[in-house]
């Protein structure tokens, strides 16, 4: 029996199904999650696996996180064209080939180009889930929705570096991505039985060749340029300067001409008036700064300050993903009640305080006082992404949710990208500027280090203030 589209439902049971979509979708999220975080903290494990330098296996990451660049654009028009559903079972079967490929992998060549499969599957998983749980919803409770949405995202920083650890401890190295097979199985299941079929009404857009050729390129030579910065150790060499001017000249590029092809481009640039996603995106974009460097700095801290195992790191982050955990609920409701700004300025803040503590680390800091410091910076950073997500969408029409999804997804992803490499770029310079490395001299490296991403986090307090006021 098909499943009836949401949109003819009577409003508590539309609630109900709706529920149940978010549900299916999470199980589909957790894949790609798991593996990310998997795969970075088996990086060292890659290496010796196929005996091979450290900036060769980078390429793994890099490979998929370029793919990743390159398939997110086409997410609104492939939604639209093709439907929801369908496009979700084709992301989560491409992302199911590509883990299967990658355990295959006979040498290090292989395992990169596996990987920029996996990179098509995981790009679209994400602003396709955003897109179909906005529409479900109905643009209502849009805080509750983004909870649900976030979910997966709060797991995968939680598990992901224990059960990367228990891996790369006690089973082979292709039980990596091995791990990946029932997750996607069971979700391709759940997703074929349980979720609904839109109507088809007439899907005859055309993809937007040029814009394409265009829009992917950019992103993939800005993320590509940004990630030789830890390499180059510079955001003045050629290998970044390169790619990354290239890529913001095609950025450019398109904009104008997606503004004069105005609906049938594939991105939709004029959603930039609408305050709410203007501002929403340039959160998101600043969050990569504070999220993703942190995400760097930590677990190094732990290593190469402390000592510590991959599985040992892994476990000592575990309160930051709790901290999330515990604002997530009721970040989304409040969003729900009072509007986006306030909440996301109180998360701000709870970030910053969170993250304070870590400039004052020392060789022999306290786990505890550390834990608590990061049950606080999971707290606050659980209370910012949800309304910022939320207000993304505000004001905008069905038609739109697709573009929106997109945009954020671009973004975060870029974001991310330059975070990682402020951060990187930073820590290299306080690390060569000690005069021993010694682990006291090596930690105030890092203490530097987190007051920049302080400083980060600052600004996105300052933008923060710009979002709407009031409640959708």
């Amino acid at each position: 029996m098909q499943k009836q589209s949401t949109e003819t439902l009577e409003p508590a049971e539309q609630q109900a199904a709706a529920k149940k979509m978010m549900l299916i979708l999470m199980i589909g999220m957790l894949a790609p999650l798991f593996d990310t975080t998997i795969t970075n903290v088996a990086i060292d494990t890659l290496v010796r696996e196929f005996s091979t330098s450290v900036s060769t296996i980078q390429w793994v990451m890099t490979s998929y996180l370029l793919a990743l660049g390159m398939v997110i654009p086409i997410t609104g028009w492939a939604v639209e064209r093709f439907g929801g559903k369908p496009m979700w079972l084709f992301s989560l079967g491409m992302f199911l080939f590509g883990s299967v490929l990658c355990s295959l992998a006979w040498n290090v060549e292989s395992l990169i180009f596996f990987r920029t499969i996996q990179g098509i599957g995981g790009g679209l998983l994400m602003p396709i889930m955003q897109t179909l749980g906005v529409r479900a919803f109905r643009g209502q409770n849009m805080g509750k929705m983004m909870a649900t949405v976030g979910l997966p995202a709060l797991l995968g920083p939680i598990l992901g570096p224990v059960l990367g650890g228990l891996i790369i401890n006690h089973l082979n190295w292709k039980w990596i991505f091995l791990v990946n097979i029932p997750i996607c199985i069971v979700a391709i299941i759940m997703a074929w039985k349980g979720l609904p079929n839109e109507k088809r009404g007439t899907r005859t857009l055309r993809l937007d060749l040029l814009g394409l050729m265009l829009l992917s390129p950019a992103i993939v030579l800005i993320i590509y340029g940004l990630g030789e910065v830890s390499s180059t150790r510079g955001f003045g060499h050629a290998a970044v300067l390169v790619p990354v001017l290239a890529g913001l000249a095609l950025l450019a590029v398109f904009v104008v001409y997606a503004i004069r092809k105005e609906n049938e481009a594939l991105l939709d640039v004029r959603l930039f008036r609408v305050r709410s996603l203007a501002v929403s995106s340039i959160l998101l974009f600043l969050s990569g700064l504070t999220t993703y460097g942190a995400m760097l700095l930590l677990p190094l801290y732990f290593q190469q300050v402390r000592g510590e195992s991959v599985l040992i790191s892994g476990l000592l982050l575990v309160p930051q993903g709790i901290g999330m955990l515990l604002t997530r609920s009721l970040a989304g409701k409040l969003t729900d009640r009072i509007g986006s700004r306030p909440v996301v300025l109180a998360g701000t803040m709870l970030t910053l305080l969170g993250t304070w503590p870590f400039t004052q680390l020392g060789a022999d800091t306290s786990y505890y006082f550390l834990s608590a410091a990061l049950i606080v910076r999971g707290a606050g950073l659980g209370a910012v992404f949800l309304p910022v997500m939320a207000s993304a969408y505000i004001g905008l029409s069905s038609q739109q949710i697709p573009h929106a999804s997109s945009t954020t997804r671009i973004m975060q992803q870029i974001g991310g990208a330059f975070g990682a490499a402020v951060i990187a770029i930073i820590l290299q310079n306080e690390y060569n500027s000690v005069m021993s490395h010694d682990p006291a001299s090596v930690a105030v490296a890092f203490d530097h280090a987190f007051i920049w991403s302080i400083a980060f986090s600052a600004l996105a307090l300052i933008t923060a203030a710009a979002l709407p006021r009031i409640k959708r």
